[in-house]
């Protein structure tokens, strides 16, 4: 049930909800700015998710005739207004912060600031476990960058944690807002990475270099049916990826024989890269047999 990316992303946000909820209500009476800070960076998840929810829901739509590659950069956008999001999170923690360095007030009730890290720390790890396997699974840029989110999470609720025990053992409340401005950089660099990696999406980056490989060899693997290749080019939307290339055939190769190594060709490729949309252009040699594994009229004999 949770192992697709839309019950991975209903799983997150009653997770996220329900520790919105538990941290704020121990926020309000241990009055800690650490967990204040903790609590509106998984409040902010709360948006996140349901901005990754309908950003999931209008990626899986077929191509149409408005979006004929489909919708998959959808997802990109989402995880931009994610990290806009952790981006505000991370300015108003800092700001709150260095307000109460000025301020100078105290917290009280640290035991139940203490049990509200350890139950988020553990259900933060076994959420960010599951949604990163299901993006990995699912190649879902979205829930990725939730994933990472809430992995961010885990960090700063730790030190949330350390800190809020040093303050029970030597009484130095100056401790949490300093761990609070630790927390907001934590929250930013985390914001930095998902803006990085969604912007190469929609700027059509190239594909993984280990994925450019997987592509080449897969290409490779058929020397005898094709005499060469050139023009690759790939890019990705969302979960989908988009690769085009020129095919070299031997020039007395019929249309029927160029199609069929094209469509076999499709084939290992969508075999090996899942979601893989695959477009060909087949040209006929320039006669340079000693380049040319492939019998032919021009070269029956390879030998």
């Amino acid at each position: 049930m949770f192992s697709t990316r839309k019950g991975a992303i209903s799983l997150a946000l009653m997770v996220i909800l329900g520790l919105v909820i538990l941290k704020f209500v121990i926020a309000f009476l241990t009055d800690s700015i650490s967990i204040f800070a903790q609590t509106a960076d998984s409040f902010l998840d709360v948006f996140a998710v349901i901005i990754a929810f309908f950003s999931i829901r209008l990626s899986t739509k077929p191509a149409d005739e408005d979006h004929p590659f489909g919708h998959g950069k959808i997802e990109n956008i989402s995880a931009i207004a994610q990290a806009i999001l952790i981006f505000t999170a991370g300015g108003l923690i800092i700001y709150s912060a260095i307000d109460r360095i000025i301020s100078e007030e105290i917290i009280e009730l640290t035991e139940a600031g203490m049990g509200v890290m350890i139950v988020s720390i553990t259900a933060s790890i076994l959420l960010s476990r599951h949604l990163l396997k299901v993006s990995k699974a699912t190649d879902s840029l979205a829930l990725e960058a939730i994933g990472r989110n809430i992995t961010a999470d885990i960090y700063s609720a730790a030190g949330v944690l350390v800190g809020l025990v040093v303050i029970r053992i030597t009484g130095f409340f100056i401790l949490d807002p300093i761990i609070a401005l630790v927390v907001s950089i934590i929250i930013l660099k985390s914001a930095f990475n998902v803006t990085i990696k969604s912007f190469h999406g929609l700027m059509d980056a190239s594909l993984p270099q280990a994925e450019e490989k997987i592509i080449v060899s897969c290409i490779k693997d058929h020397p005898s049916q094709m005499v060469s290749f050139h023009k690759l080019r790939t890019r990705k939307a969302g979960n989908q990826r988009f690769i085009d290339l020129h095919l070299i055939m031997p020039r007395d190769a019929s249309v029927e024989e160029a199609h069929k190594i094209c469509d076999h060709l499709e084939k290992d490729l969508e075999d090996r890269l899942s979601s893989t949309n695959i477009t060909i252009h087949v040209e006929p040699c320039s006669v340079e047999c000693e380049k040319c594994y492939v019998e032919c009229s021009l070269r029956p004999n390879t030998t």
